[in-house]
């Protein structure tokens, strides 16, 4: 327990020094007269209660206890009773502030507020009116926002003032994630900090014991504009610890002497104080042991949480009775010490309402069970997070006691576990829709933090309103941490934590191009994406609107096309793209015309057909995830919902193993990929065996088309997987792949016909893939194991043409998946011919062999991606789990944003589509289904586009309207 008191707080001397004296005017004498009868009153009660104490022997007996410590433990009452409160915005400099910080002025930004115009209504104000960019310069010093004017003049600015030139760039507050775990586990995951695992109920312990201000993270999370997160312990316990408000200023560039997590504190005074709380699966599956411990079950964990807040009260009402007594006859005269037990003094302090709790719960009866705990012990919940189902809920959430508790949400996160399995990603929107504040956290690294503004762009794109989706990682958190009136907006008095960006914060790639965190600049020499110049997203209010899926045949059309793939097709009459007034005509699920079209219109209207008009219409080829669970395996952590994962020994086919008809296929299809290319893995891209072509739509494994390959390529694993699957290194796992190849290079055996065994076993698939008629894919992220694989591929084609003297120029078709530090040999694999299929396309440095990823601008000049495109390398994209195959068209628009040129639209799409075919050889055009079409409305490669029909097989088309 902390026991110092703050400074404004008076001494015991002070507090009972007599006060001077007034003069004797008639009312003084009144009130004198008064002031007898009321001492005469307390003495009279005083004796008697002297009497009853003496009678029962509790006084303090003469000499027996320390007179300082009783008189310090009566001013230990205060901090008690003290009620946080949000700190003024009339400081005249910022605690954080270090000295020698150069005052600086931004000119020509283009301005987020973080609130709406002086005068707006709150209702209006709530349905995004009032709300938008200004043109504006801001003033900065002393670590705080002084002036947002236009036009201010440096003349008036004191002589030392840095000038940044914004250049009509737009700025908004600093990022503030309310649910990290940066820190608290090292660079690739060699030490862990993040949960205190001896026992469920762990309040005392506190989350700043554990971060560690040293780890690379710091600087990659902050270059995406983060500057605060609440540090939470995590959610292995009902009740994890404390959390801690940080900011990512660390070391010497913020003219800090030291490298100290004192530093981070994002309140140095310190007013608020924060606990972690959690539900559900993961404490009762850590902790549940039958027969032995628990809680093993959601009935346990709420005994658990209301046993452990049944002796916080016990231990905060004997507080408040030993305080009450001591003020009426002074501490020194107690006869015992106030109580005080660190196990008890956290939670305490929550029900003194002096801790903002932030719990994360799923499910309805997690959220119930929690609403039941903040009445029955009448303390506050601040925000639910994860949350899944609050949405289903909100009037649950409502009866929470002291205040409705926001949500802290993934946008599209979901599926991984059955807690998250009715998850939505119109949550937010809805829980808006009923007055519930939605922000959105990173978890990191769940997800890595710093591109959890892309969180707030998703849920922009699933219907919650601009302004709401941008305060959601802004004011909105600030607010919740007790911080609303010092960071989160620009605002006069506020802290100087501004990021300027290189285009709207909410679109697709956006990047800052310079962060501040107190008014101190975090990077020396920025680096800048060329990009045109910035202009706000104008906010779609239509996406508010949820769409329902409907199957037409006949005649369908779509007007407003703006953008049509370029894509020839036997079906289509005419293939004018990009004329003025552009419609596609669909008959019986085939595109017939794509252009005027006025004839077809015409008899599709006289047909009574549905016409659809879009607003900045696109048209494109599906996209096609590849190397993922999708197929094999639907909620993560759930066994029986996977096919499982690949034997160690010997090779199996993903064909065999698909399971369609879960949500994972379902989004996917939705999102407009309604193809993919999935191998035997039971998680993420590091598959071994044979992989399988299939169409997300299908309804089951004999549907005609669902398998369109059932063989596809020949995969293996190269990353620290490896090692986990039982080789006993990497360069055993190498060798071992070598050996394989080189005896199937020197096996003269023909290769065995399909109808025995021997034609499914691995070495008959290695056999073709040295024939050249059957892809080696690899995964793998270290450039050293890269390199290995370049050398591996020559040393194959060398013994190929040894083996076969009349072979020119045998070529093995190796593939590499992953590729995390690919573009320290970019040269080397476009020299080998090797075609990268990056995932993730933002890596973070999640395990060890990523460690030399490039994390992007600012930070990094260039980006993995860039660097093989420049090589000349055959490039596109996947990625690592199951659930973000639903973003593979903004994944692929922020490749196409941050490619400074060297991507038209067209090639940005070909990165989820038509590049994954050439890197395996296969001609897209004869893939069953090479005739479908996915109507957008808007770009698919920018945040809002979203799909409004699919074309398919079976003579039909898929509508949302």
């Amino acid at each position: 327990m902390d026991k110092r008191l703050s400074n404004g707080l008076p001494t015991y001397r002070d507090a009972t020094a007599p006060s001077p004296t007034p003069p004797p005017t008639w009312r003084n004498r009144k009130r004198r007269r008064r002031g007898f009868r009321i001492l005469a009153t307390t003495c009279l009660a005083f004796l008697a209660y002297c009497a009853a104490q003496i009678a029962s022997n509790t006084l303090r007996p003469i000499g027996t206890l320390s007179i300082d410590r009783l008189r310090q433990d009566h001013a230990v009452c205060a901090v008690l009773r003290k009620k946080p409160t949000e700190a003024s915005t009339t400081r005249d400099h910022n605690k954080r502030w270090v000295k020698g910080t150069k005052p600086l002025l931004i000119r020509n930004a283009t301005i987020w507020t973080g609130e709406p115009a002086a005068g707006t209504s709150a209702e209006d104000a709530r349905a995004g009116k009032g709300w938008s960019w200004v043109s504006s310069d801001v003033f900065v010093d002393k670590g705080l926002i002084v002036h947002i004017r236009p036009s201010i003049s440096l003349a008036s600015m004191p002589s030392d003032t840095n000038v940044f030139e914004a250049y009509g760039r737009l700025l908004t507050a600093g990022i503030v994630d309310m649910h990290s775990h940066a820190g608290l586990s090292s660079e690739g995951g060699l030490q862990d900090d993040t949960n205190e695992m001896s026992t469920d109920v762990t309040p005392y312990v506190r989350s700043i014991d554990g971060v560690d201000p040293l780890q690379p993270e710091m600087e990659y999370i902050k270059s995406g504009g983060v500057t605060t997160s609440l540090f939470l312990p995590g959610s292995g316990n009902n009740i994890g610890g404390e959390a801690y408000v940080l900011k990512f200023a660390v070391g010497s560039k913020n003219g800090r002497e030291e490298i100290s997590q004192q530093d981070l504190y994002a309140d140095p005074d310190r007013n608020w104080r924060y606990m972690k709380m959690a539900c559900g699966e993961n404490p009762k599956r850590i902790y549940g042991k039958v027969g032995e411990h628990g809680p093993v079950s959601r009935l346990g964990e709420a005994w658990e949480f209301r046993h452990a807040l049944e002796q916080a009260r016990k231990y905060v009402s004997e507080q408040d009775d030993w305080c009450t007594t001591a003020d009426t006859v002074g501490g020194e005269n107690m006869a015992t010490y106030l109580k005080q037990d660190l196990r008890l003094e956290s939670l305490g302090a929550v029900l003194r309402g002096q801790v903002r709790v932030n719990t994360h719960c799923y499910t309805i009866p997690d959220l119930e069970a929690f609403v039941r705990h903040t009445n029955e012990f009448k303390f506050r919940v601040y925000a639910f997070h994860h949350a899944h189902q609050t949405f289903l809920v909100p009037e649950v959430l409502k009866r929470a006691w002291g205040g409705t508790p926001a949500a802290a949400l993934f946008a599209d996160n979901m599926y991984y576990k059955v807690e998250a399995y009715t998850a939505s990603e119109r949550a937010g929107a809805q829980l808006y829709a009923h007055n519930i504040t939605p922000t959105y956290v990173s978890d990191n690294p769940v997800l890595n933090s710093q591109h959890v503004v892309f969180e707030a762009a998703k849920a922009y794109g699933n219907g919650l309103p601009y302004h709401a989706a941008l305060a959601g990682v802004t004011s909105a958190p600030a607010k919740l941490l007790g911080l609303g009136d010092r960071i989160g907006k620009i605002k006069a008095g506020f802290d100087a934590d501004i990021v300027v960006w290189d285009s709207d914060p909410l679109a697709a790639g956006a990047a800052p191009v310079q962060v501040w965190i107190d008014g101190a600049p975090q990077f020396e020499n920025p680096y800048e994406l060329s990009k045109p110049e910035p202009v706000p997203i104008t906010p779609v209010t239509a996406l508010a609107n949820e769409l329902k899926v409907s199957s037409v045949s006949g005649s369908v059309v779509f007007t407003g096309i703006s953008y049509a793939y370029p894509k020839t097709s036997k079906d289509t009459t005419s293939m004018d793209r990009n004329t003025d007034s552009t419609s596609a005509v669909f008959e019986n699920g085939r595109l017939i015309c794509l252009g005027v079209c006025a004839s077809e219109v015409e008899v599709a209207r006289s047909a009574k057909a549905p016409v659809v008009q879009l607003k900045n219409g696109h048209l494109t080829p599906p996209f096609t995830a590849f190397s993922t669970t999708l197929g094999l395996s639907e909620i993560d952590s759930e066994p029986d919902t996977h096919d499982g994962p690949p034997p160690s020994d010997g090779i199996t086919r993903a064909t065999d193993g698909l399971l369609f008809g879960g949500k994972q296929l379902a989004q996917a299809y939705a999102h407009g990929v309604t193809r993919a290319i999935s191998a035997p893995n039971d998680y993420g891209f590091e598959a071994k065996g044979v992989s399988a072509g299939f169409r997300t739509g299908a309804k089951h494994l004999l549907e005609e088309n669902a398998v369109w390959a059932d063989e596809v390529g020949l995969h293996y694993v190269l990353t620290l997987g490896a090692k986990k699957e039982g080789t006993a290194s990497i360069s055993a796992a190498i060798a071992a792949l070598r050996g394989k190849l080189l005896d199937a290079v020197n096996n003269n055996a023909t290769i065995p016909d399909l109808s025995t065994k021997d034609g499914y076993a691995e070495k008959t698939y290695l056999k073709r893939v040295v024939n050249g008629t059957l892809p080696l894919i690899l995964a793998v992220h270290s450039a050293d194991t890269i390199a290995s694989i370049i050398r591996l591929k020559y040393t194959i084609e060398s013994a190929i043409s040894k083996a076969e003297p009349s072979s020119i120029n045998p070529i093995l078709n190796v593939v590499i998946i992953g590729a995390a530090e690919a573009h320290l040999v970019a040269t080397e694999l476009a020299a080998a011919k090797i075609p990268v299929i990056v995932a993730p396309l933002q890596p973070h440095q999640g395990s060890w062999d990523q460690k030399r990823c490039l994390t992007g601008a600012p930070l990094t000049n260039g980006t993995t991606l860039n660097s093989l495109l420049d090589a000349g390398v055959l490039v596109g994209i996947s990625v690592e789990e199951t659930w973000e195959t639903r973003d593979l068209g903004l994944l692929a628009g922020i490749a196409y944003a941050n490619s400074e040129g060297r991507l038209t639209l067209d090639q940005g799409l070909d990165l989820v589509g038509r590049n994954v075919y050439k890197a395996l050889n296969i001609d897209d055009s004869n893939v069953p289904g090479s005739d479908e079409w996915i109507v957008w409305e808007g770009s698919p490669l920018e945040t809002g586009g979203r799909v409004r029909a699919i074309s398919g097989l079976s003579g039909r088309m898929d509508v949302w309207q």
